[in-house]
């Protein structure tokens, strides 16, 4: 499994379920990112909710607290190395937006499907609720335009 994980790929959806069956989209129906897995072992993530509002000053310092606040709920980011155990991929996390993440592993269950790629999380806990969520990614090394 681990030379297919190999190379960019681009976020389609970002789906969270929890355990009673409620659907949501933590970064929108429209959410925008990449993962990239490199031959030596390097992972890294961006993805973000579409049309983020600009902070008004266009400093990347000087944004009010609210702009900062809505700048933070709709971006995650990490990046470190990762290893494949079965049928999941194990993300190191070395550098996070999320400082909790740092130093920790993020397991994520592997599907591969074609030019698709779904990962999923083991239950985790999001504003007080355990989710379980579901990320699929498009391989763009082999899209043709």
């Amino acid at each position: 499994m681990a030379n297919n994980l190999l190379g960019t790929w681009k976020l389609v959806s970002c789906e969270t379920r929890t355990a009673n069956g409620q659907f949501f989209y933590p970064l929108g129906e429209n959410p925008s990112g990449y993962i990239i897995y490199t031959d030596n072992g390097y992972v890294s993530i961006a993805m973000m909710r579409a049309n983020r509002p600009q902070f008004q000053a266009g400093d990347i310092a000087a944004g009010t607290v609210e702009e900062k606040v809505a700048a933070a709920d709709s971006y995650v980011s990490y990046c470190g190395t990762y290893e494949i155990q079965d049928n999941q991929v194990v993300h190191h996390v070395e550098v996070s937006f999320f400082p909790n993440w740092v130093g920790a592993n993020q397991v994520r269950h592997v599907q591969l499907n074609g030019d698709l790629l779904t990962l999923s999380t083991p239950p985790i806990l999001v504003n007080g609720v355990e989710i379980v969520g579901s990320l699929v990614w498009q391989n763009v090394d082999n899209i043709k335009p």
